[in-house]
């Protein structure tokens, strides 16, 4: 009699996600691990770099935006950019219409960290995009738009 163990018992997208999930807490840790290796000068906690990029993409902001926007709570939000506007990366200024309210942007150098960080995956992936089989690699290429649909579920509630 053989036993039946839960995965087996789980329906197919259940262990889909749960490979993803592996999948991409793996790949995760492993750009953090290989960019800091390979550019030990990138110290940026993750935190900041998704901060960063949220201000890339909705600056000038509020804190409250991204807060939303990170799914983090205001004052930890408040934290993380204080820590950028200590390093040079941000900027807070008042709001135009309400003086009471901050509205945070990135600095030149900001910009510039953002986008060595980002040069630096990119040169990453695409070493490892390199030594992948061919047929891999189209794997890959081809599930692209697939995740990023997933992403799109993700983010909207």
């Amino acid at each position: 009699m053989s036993q039946v163990t839960p995965e087996h018992d789980a329906p197919s997208s259940v262990n889909d996600a749960r490979t993803l999930t592996e999948v991409v807490t793996r790949l995760r840790r492993a750009l953090r691990t290989s960019i800091r290796t390979d550019y030990p000068w990138e110290a940026l906690p993750m935190a900041q770099v998704e901060l960063l990029m949220a201000l890339a993409d909705h600056a000038p902001a509020k804190i409250g935006q991204l807060a939303s926007l990170q799914r983090l709570a205001p004052n930890t939000v408040s934290g993380l950019v204080q820590q950028l506007v200590e390093g040079g990366l941000a900027v807070r200024d008042s709001d135009p219409s309400d003086r009471r309210v901050a509205r945070v942007s990135l600095t030149d150098a900001g910009r510039q960290q953002l986008s060595e960080w980002q040069q630096a995956h990119e040169r990453r992936i695409s070493a490892a995009l390199d030594k992948l089989p061919p047929q891999a690699r189209a794997a890959v290429a081809d599930a692209l738009p697939a995740l990023n649909l997933l992403v799109d579920h993700l983010v909207t509630p």
